[in-house]
């Protein structure tokens, strides 16, 4: 096979030629398809995302109020918990005071009620005491007027002898009497 060479001639410049209202129309078409954009997509896209900034905005400052609310409630907590601490405190205080109170009038009343059996004890010893002391007294008498009777063997009368008896007794309770 073989190659042959081509050789064209040149071609003329008319091809390439600028046609000016073909250029018009051309121009005329991108503005055109250009305010088409623009009106039925640039503008709702643009209206959209402003919208969207809008939402984003106002959750922004919705949820720095939210922040603030809650910082602002945290305050107040903690002012109620101190407070509750505090009231707890002087609950506690005024409890422990009355216990006290409490504590004292019981104290007093177990000392009062143990004088008042002490006093009783030592009123009922004494009354025992001087029942016993009667007691031994006319016993003595009785043995002192047998033994006197049976010495005697009655030269003196029962009745001398008994208020002799009686006077001797008298003298020793009352001689007793002063010691104490």
């Amino acid at each position: 096979m073989q190659t042959q060479l081509i050789v064209t001639q040149p071609q003329s410049l008319d091809i390439i030629s600028i046609n000016i209202w073909a250029v018009l129309i051309s121009l005329a078409n991108l503005l055109i398809l250009f305010l088409i954009l623009k009106r039925f997509l640039y503008k709702p896209v643009k209206k959209v995302l402003n919208e969207r900034r809008n939402t984003i905005d106002a959750d922004y400052a919705e949820a720095q109020n939210a922040k603030q609310l809650a910082e602002s409630n945290k305050e107040a907590w903690a002012l109620k918990v101190q407070n509750a601490e505090s009231e707890a405190n002087e609950i506690i205080k005024k409890a422990e005071i009355v216990a006290k109170e409490r504590e004292e009038a019981i104290v007093s009343d177990a000392n009062k009620k143990a004088e008042s059996i002490i006093r009783r004890a030592e009123n009922t010893a004494e009354l025992e005491l001087r029942q016993a002391e009667e007691s031994i007294k006319k016993e003595i008498a009785d043995v002192s007027a047998a033994l006197a009777e049976k010495l005697l063997e009655r030269e003196i009368r029962q009745e001398d002898h008994k208020s002799l008896i009686d006077d001797f007794l008298n003298k020793v309770g009352e001689d007793n009497g002063a010691d104490k």
